[in-house]
């Protein structure tokens, strides 16, 4: 059965409400974003495997331990792009792969139109950056893409999610680890998340006048 898992936390709900805050700039939607992705890989990366090695202080020999997990990154272009660098700041030996996937307006289905994947030598464990989980589609086409690619173990990442995002990739894939901050109840006529934070892209990238 899938996993989902809902990281509630003082600092999460602060940094949540100052992404949700329509007054809020794209500066600050930008470091609220970057805040939420390390706290949730903070708890996404809670059960990855490490070996034990022994290293020298200044004092002694001591052991320790590191990571031994072979890790990616997998942003959905364009606004996973801002989970990325606060989440190499915790793995920095993180590879980084990109998909480009947007949803067609009339259908809503996802289109892929880029994808930066090898053919082979899959990793260990796949960490799919998605800040919003509307209707699923994307993140669908995402961990299709990375289970052909043969990666065994599939975490997605998304600050906001919901409900039917949420149901729909859980019941397509049954051993997914699905982490957000918050899961709102509704989608509108746009399948935009509500109450939400508007177009995660537009807002961190500053081009939401486009579409004014």
């Amino acid at each position: 059965m899938a996993s989902v898992v809902q990281v509630s936390h003082p600092l999460v709900r602060h940094h949540l409400t100052r992404l949700r805050d329509q007054k809020t700039s794209a500066a600050g939607f930008r470091n609220g974003l970057q805040r939420l992705s390390s706290l949730l890989a903070y708890v996404a990366t809670q059960d990855l495997d490490v070996r034990e090695i022994e290293v020298d202080t200044p004092l002694t020999t001591t052991t320790g331990a590191e990571v031994k997990s072979v890790i990616a990154l997998v942003p959905i272009l364009r606004a996973g792009l801002g989970m990325v660098d606060p989440i190499l700041d915790l793995i920095p030996d993180a590879e980084v792969w990109h998909l480009g996937i947007y949803r067609d307006e009339a259908t809503a289905l996802p289109v892929q139109y880029y994808c930066k994947i090898p053919p082979s030598g899959p990793v260990d464990v796949a960490m799919v950056l998605d800040p919003m989980l509307a209707t699923g589609g994307s993140a669908i086409a995402a961990i299709e893409t990375l289970q052909d690619w043969g990666v065994p173990k599939i975490k997605l990442l998304s600050v906001i999610a919901a409900s039917a995002g949420v149901e729909a990739v859980t019941a397509q894939f049954p051993d997914l680890q699905l982490f957000v901050c918050a899961i709102d109840p509704d989608l509108n006529t746009r399948k935009f998340i509500v109450p939400g934070l508007g177009d995660a892209g537009d807002r961190a990238f500053n081009t939401h006048r486009a579409h004014e």
